[in-house]
């Protein structure tokens, strides 16, 4: 319980899901803290008033937008998550109140899990499980991996650290961002992420990029500008033995047309680890359709990742009380952390 002598030090709220923070006497008891009160998605119109800051770890919550109206004091709200597109309402947007994000976590691991979805296809693992459960010695030529093309959608952190994992094993790695341009440390060549014949700036887009890719790695953030942009005309544009893989957020693809492409042996595969809505429900097609590989939003996820949320948490927390610049800023009218 919190002593008296608190009560002019910021108010915390915490946006809890199922479970709370790993740790979470280190939040409750924090010396430069006052209150600290753990709410619920619906109890969070009448927590939020004379809430200095928000930690929101109920991950993919969209409570806060709603709430936003009797959010009378609040001045710093923390994601646990990368990817902000739950948070950046206009409301959020328009307001002075300081957006930070959990970037630094996630990388490693989901640049580990892009690798291991390519050795998987290449090496065609998938069958050779399914051939151990039916007990039938298939001999079979699997593919390679070095020499390979990978286009990275996303020039961000995560797929900064895709493209190093893949370049690792001898694959030329390409990546598309917000403009074309060369140069890039981490990629052989960087086009716009647009279907545009040409980018705003006149260079190339996905347009001349895509055709050449074996695989296509999705990691950018979800934003105005990438919602829905791997539709039918991007995925006809990638050649049948292609695969994709999806890290970023399930609205990124349209999954209606992915499914189509999948069915029509368009490309040749896709990893999959997020979808429109999550879980994926059962009678999804995705779970049986040829080349498509379905895991639950986990990419990210390794053993410890919560308690690595919370140190990150106290780092930004014990910035804020000092008066330092705080770490993973958002940029709220882009919704990414810049730079």
């Amino acid at each position: 319980m919190n002593s008296p002598n608190r009560s002019n030090r910021p108010r915390l709220l915490v946006l809890r899901g199922e479970d709370l923070p790993p740790g979470h006497d280190r939040i409750d008891d924090h010396p430069g803290l006052g209150e600290v009160v753990y709410t619920t998605a619906d109890e969070l119109p009448t927590r939020l008033p004379g809430t200095d800051l928000l930690l929101v770890w109920d991950l993919f919550s969209e409570a806060l937008a709603s709430a936003w109206p009797k959010a009378d004091a609040l001045r710093w709200v923390h994601a646990a998550t990368t990817g902000v597109d739950n948070l950046v309402f206009p409301g959020m947007v328009d307001s002075d109140v300081v957006l930070t994000n959990s970037r630094g976590i996630f990388e490693q691991p989901i640049a580990e899990y892009v690798v291991g979805q390519v050795i998987a296809f290449a090496k065609d693992f998938h069958r050779s499980w399914d051939l151990q459960r039916e007990r039938r010695w298939r001999h079979r030529e699997t593919e390679r991996v070095a020499g390979r093309r990978a286009l990275v959608v996303g020039t961000g952190p995560i797929g900064r650290a895709v493209g190093r994992g893949l370049a690792a094993m001898g694959m030329d790695v390409h990546a598309s961002g917000s403009r074309a341009r060369s140069g890039d440390p981490d990629f052989t060549s960087v086009v716009e992420s647009s279907l545009a014949e040409r980018g705003a700036d006149g260079g190339a887009t996905l347009v001349s990029a895509l055709p050449g890719a074996d695989y296509v790695v999705v990691a950018a953030p979800l934003t105005d500008t990438t919602r829905g942009l791997v539709d039918r005309r991007f995925l006809h544009l990638m050649k049948p033995t292609a695969r994709l893989i999806n890290v970023a957020r399930g609205p990124i693809v349209v999954q209606t047309d992915l499914e189509a492409a999948l069915a029509e042996g368009r490309i040749a595969g896709a990893g999959l680890d997020v979808f429109d809505d999550e879980p994926l429900a059962a009678d999804s097609p995705l779970w049986e359709l040829p080349g498509s590989v379905v895991s639950p939003h986990m990419s990210g996820d390794v053993v410890g990742w919560r308690e690595d949320l919370v140190d990150l948490f106290l780092d930004n927390l014990a910035r804020y009380l000092d008066g330092r610049d705080l770490l993973n800023v958002v940029d709220k009218s882009r919704g990414y952390v810049p730079g």
